[in-house]
């Protein structure tokens, strides 16, 4: 999301989260994560989280002979990998369904929500593709007014970007 919010093509990027996830495959953030990988079976820090990143990459491969963001829509959206009902999976299911309406972010919300799997978590991630490509006003006003929490939140983003 950031990296869309500081100005990233969408055309780039699927190569730029591949970047990332390379850079920090094996980067393990102990003060973020404590010793959590001590939970999993694996025998080091490291292991744990490059395990992590390569799942993430592995997801993010476009399948072979098909383009990583399809020019047309399908009737059901949904990344050929699985049912996106694991975490890498509804990330690249949300990031598809971004990624085939990128200037119709009410439509990429839509069709997320419809996809099978964890269509809830889709359509979040779909919608937080749009929302930071797009910015606050691609959504209808009649959207914003019902925000749960609006002002805290708005708050928060607003100590985030500080």
């Amino acid at each position: 999301m950031r990296l869309l919010a500081e100005g990233a093509e969408p055309t780039g990027l699927i190569g730029l989260l591949r970047s990332y996830a390379y850079d920090n495959r094996t980067r393990y953030h102990e003060s973020w994560l404590g010793d959590l990988w001590t939970r999993a079976q694996d025998p080091t820090p490291e292991h744990f989280i490059a395990r992590g990143w390569d799942e993430c990459l592995e997801i993010l491969e476009p399948p072979p002979g098909r383009p990583c963001a399809p020019s047309r829509p399908r009737p059901t959206p949904a990344w050929p990998r699985g049912r996106a009902g694991i975490a890498e999976e509804a990330l690249a299911t949300g990031l598809l369904c971004f990624l085939l309406f990128v200037d119709e972010p009410l439509t990429a919300l839509r069709r997320a929500a419809c996809t099978s799997g964890d269509s809830d978590s889709i359509a979040c991630l779909a919608g937080a593709f749009a929302g930071a490509y797009l910015g606050a006003d691609a959504w209808p006003a009649d959207w914003a007014s019902r925000i749960e929490y609006r002002d805290e939140l708005l708050t928060l983003g607003t100590l985030w970007d500080a």
